[in-house]
């Protein structure tokens, strides 16, 4: 199963700069292993914002969930997650 997941960081203004950075550090190393896993497939920045678009490839709505519940910053962000699936006029394949 495929996810599209926009996200958006909104820290706190009062949050503490080392608990942001402590955040940012764990978000990072989650992010990667993640990834490494081939489950976060593309990470792509949003100019201009603090966050991004990201593609998932999961087994169940069940772990789409709970990866997104464990990341760091899932207290923080504001979260659009769109399933996908093929579409029928793509010619280009990836693989």
């Amino acid at each position: 199963m495929l996810f599209m997941a926009r996200m958006k960081v909104n820290w706190p203004r009062d949050i503490d700069p080392q608990e942001a950075q402590a955040l940012t550090t764990a978000e990072r190393q989650y992010s990667a292993r993640l990834q490494r896993s081939g489950k976060w497939k593309h990470l792509w920045r949003t100019t201009g914002y603090f966050g991004n678009i990201s593609i998932f490839e999961v087994d169940s709505h069940e772990e789409m969930h709970e990866i997104l519940a464990n990341l760091p910053f899932f207290p923080f962000i504001d979260l659009e997650l769109v399933p996908l699936s093929a579409h029928p006029g793509r010619v280009v394949d990836e693989h």
